[in-house]
């Protein structure tokens, strides 16, 4: 006689006050968990590449200084610019360099930005390439 062989033939047991759960429901109990919720998006940020900002070196601060000049000599006429700029990352140091173009309506040296007819501001401190159309 085999150790089960008083309850291998009986019937099994259906609960008559709960319903059957169905097989999407039963599956979930066994889906994955994350006991680190984020953590992935932590390590992935972490992981992100950003650039280090570089001071212009005094050929490029004499060449940025001269197209200044130009664009406030021309600024009645909107003069068109373009350039490249510094874009610090909010999350973490560094940044990014991107590229600018367009209009200049004002150059406001309270807050030392370029204002663009096109809108926006570009900070005059992050410019590390400036030319005028």
């Amino acid at each position: 006689m085999g150790r089960y062989d008083d309850i291998i033939d009986m019937e099994h047991h259906t609960s008559l006050r709960h319903p059957r759960m169905s097989l999407e429901n039963r599956a979930a109990q066994f889906a994955p968990f994350s006991a680190l919720t984020g953590y992935e998006d932590v390590i992935d940020e972490t992981g992100r590449q950003t650039d280090e900002f570089v001071e212009p070196d005094p050929m490029q601060m004499q060449h940025l200084n001269e197209v200044m000049g130009m664009i406030q000599d021309r600024l009645s006429s909107r003069p068109m610019v373009s350039g490249t700029r510094f874009v610090p990352d909010v999350r973490k140091q560094g940044g990014a360099f991107s590229a600018f173009e367009g209009h200049v309506r004002n150059i406001d040296m309270e807050s030392g930005t370029l204002v663009l007819v096109e809108g926006g501001n570009v900070p005059i401190s992050h410019i590390v390439d400036l030319n005028l159309e």
